[in-house]
């Protein structure tokens, strides 16, 4: 009788065992179904990062300083801006670059938009934004802007209104109806108080886009409805070149030269927190959420280092080295293809 126990204790020990075990691997598969891209400015390459590990499984040669990347959705290519090369595109799975879009002499293309199938890109060389189809290898269309130093894009809820923020000209142009081609798009220009707006992300409700204006620290929102500012704030940043909104509403804002991370509340429009990122200048940097909404991940390029931020905590939890020199600066998420 006292056998049959053992036996039996035994075996729902071994039983439980099995089921953490199998539990715990498949926790960690779900974890790691999904890739880091970290583009390397200093290094020119593109990284692969396991999030999880923060293993780096590869790094592919780009064009010079790339600034800004995208990806494919089921994690197969990766598109590259290099102001002064092109764009780079990476297959993912062999991990090697398979071509080069080059947009024209002095075209200057900086952000990348990957939208129904399509890459828009911004031709701030020319003061225009273009698509490019990956199954043709053409750019069927290319859209005059007329701002100076057209930058950085922002989608909008509806997936068919772009944002972008117009350095040099002070403003943010609102493009609406642009998955229809040049012919069916609005452009609408919005001034902003603020000097050299950069930094630009749109809210979760779709309601509203914050931009941070580089050169004095300023913050300007816009009603997306009534295309204007609506409120301007002084946080007393030094370089804030890129911000984020979070899934429960909260704006992560990086001040490269102060080397910290500023939270707030979009409601309230207070400042939660200041998180410090180091003790000397970050340089250029960049900001991601993680899809569920947990963490944040921000590229601290003079580091040399990504930051993993705890959103409940507001704490750094965690760091990934990226190489001396290597400079880490806008990542993105796509799929793992194991």
């Amino acid at each position: 009788m006292r056998l049959r126990y053992r036996f039996r204790v035994f075996f729902l020990w071994l039983l439980a065992f099995v089921v953490a075990t199998i539990g715990s691997s498949l926790s960690a598969q779900d974890s790691s179904s999904e890739r880091l891209l970290v583009l390397l400015r200093d290094a020119s390459a593109l990284a692969i990062v396991d999030p999880v590990s923060g293993s780096v499984l590869g790094r592919v040669p780009t064009g010079n300083d790339p600034h800004e990347v995208t990806a494919t959705p089921d994690g197969r290519l990766a598109f590259v801006a290099s102001p002064s090369d092109g764009i780079s595109v990476i297959d993912l799975v062999t991990q090697q670059e398979i071509r080069r879009i080059n947009p024209g002499q002095g075209s200057g293309p900086h952000d990348v938009l990957y939208v129904d199938g399509k890459i828009y890109f911004t031709i701030e060389g020319y003061k225009s934004i273009a698509r490019y189809d990956p199954e043709t290898d053409e750019i069927d269309w290319t859209l005059g802007i007329g701002q100076e130093s057209t930058h950085t894009f922002a989608l909008g809820a509806d997936s068919a209104t772009i944002f972008m923020a117009n350095r040099r000209s002070n403003t943010i142009t609102m493009a609406e109806g642009v998955l229809g081609g040049p012919s069916e798009t609005t452009l609408s220009v919005i001034p902003v108080p603020g000097d050299f707006p950069e930094a630009i992300d749109v809210s979760p409700d779709g309601q509203e886009v914050w931009t941070a204006t580089r050169n004095d620290g300023g913050l300007s929102i816009i009603n997306i409805p009534a295309k204007e500012v609506i409120q301007t704030l002084d946080l007393g940043m030094q370089d804030a070149n890129r911000l984020k909104f979070t899934p429960d509403g909260r704006v992560l804002i990086i001040d490269g030269e102060a080397a910290s991370v500023i939270v707030l509340d979009a409601v309230s429009r207070e400042v939660i927190k200041r998180i410090s990122m180091a003790e000397m200048d970050t340089g250029d940097g960049a900001i991601l959420i993680s899809r569920d909404g947990m963490n944040a991940y921000v590229g601290l390029r003079d580091a040399d280092r990504v930051a993993i931020v705890d959103l409940a905590t507001l704490e750094v939890t965690g760091e990934i080295m990226m190489g001396e020199g290597s400079g880490p600066g806008c990542m993105f998420w796509t799929r793992a293809n194991n």
